[in-house]
């Protein structure tokens, strides 16, 4: 959940509401601001920034005010809605535009170390499991198929995923796929998982949320939409396919040319397409 829908939740004193009221107000001017200055304009204790902090998991005021900060600057970031009343050449380029502020949403969400474990989890890995909603899965479809051309086997556990968990043993990686990272058919899995002490990377949201506390990698889904009131899941069907697209590229980057020789042989003996176009024939 992101931490400024954590703060409009009903567990706040009045004078703490009267302080998370000034901080979205002031939202990028509390860069500046100091613990003093906000006590001061909201009259109020500086203890009570300090409980506000604490009630949503913060050591303290600089901590809460660092999350807050890079929150605001995230949601302020460009963003093209869709709306249905837009004539049809509108819509296709407001979703192409879609399509590129999700790409570049995505990539800057990136954390390095996270990727690079993400990645070093699935080439040790002689197995990858992965998890979600069927909607979801449905979009790993293709990472499915191209990693299983190089040779790694992936599964998507549409069935019986209980099933599917009991039998992993310690070469298997788990991918779990949550938008709002609090899907209840998704939870109930991860201390299953966690259990056989197999690594666990998450594609959720922004924000703490179980997935992510479960996770020893997570990459971070384009927050954008809502859960229920949206046109379609644009921007997470593409953000989810281009996370997925770079888990394969640096995997396929680790080994490249073990796994292009493996897919040149394999394409010889079964791939019999013919084509006049000079472009695109492969050479002799």
């Amino acid at each position: 959940m992101l931490l400024t829908e954590r703060m409009k939740e009903n567990i706040f004193s009045q004078a703490e509401q009267s302080i998370i009221h000034y901080l979205f107000e002031e939202r990028e001017k509390v860069k500046t601001k100091t613990l003093e200055q906000i006590s001061k304009e909201t009259y109020t204790h500086a203890s009570t920034v300090i409980r506000i902090a604490k009630k949503l998991g913060y050591d303290g005021w600089l901590e809460l005010k660092e999350h807050f900060l890079e929150e605001v600057e995230y949601l302020n970031r460009h963003y093209e809605s869709i709306d249905a009343s837009d004539n049809n050449i509108s819509i296709s380029h407001k979703l192409a535009l879609l399509n590129q502020t999700t790409i570049n949403d995505t990539l800057d969400l990136i954390n390095d170390q996270a990727l690079d474990l993400a990645v070093d989890y699935l080439v040790k890995a002689d197995t990858i499991k992965i998890f979600g909603l069927y909607h979801n899965l449905m979009i790993c479809e293709e990472f499915e198929k191209k990693m299983n051309q190089i040779g790694k086997t992936v599964k998507l556990c549409t069935l019986e995923p209980h099933f599917e968990i009991e039998k992993s043993t310690k070469d298997t990686c788990a991918i779990f796929i949550s938008y709002s990272g609090e899907n209840q058919s998704i939870l109930k899995l991860l201390p299953m998982i966690k259990k056989k002490n197999i690594p666990i990377i998450g594609l959720t949201s922004i924000g703490e949320n179980t997935v992510s506390k479960y996770a020893d990698s997570t990459l971070r889904i384009s927050t954008r939409e809502k859960l229920y009131s949206k046109i379609s899941n644009f921007t997470t069907r593409d953000s989810i396919g281009f996370l997925m697209d770079i888990l394969y590229a640096c995997v396929y980057g680790k080994d490249y040319e073990k796994y292009t020789n493996y897919k040149i042989n394999i394409a010889k003996n079964f791939d019999h397409r013919v084509t006049h176009n000079k472009m695109i024939q492969e050479n002799k």
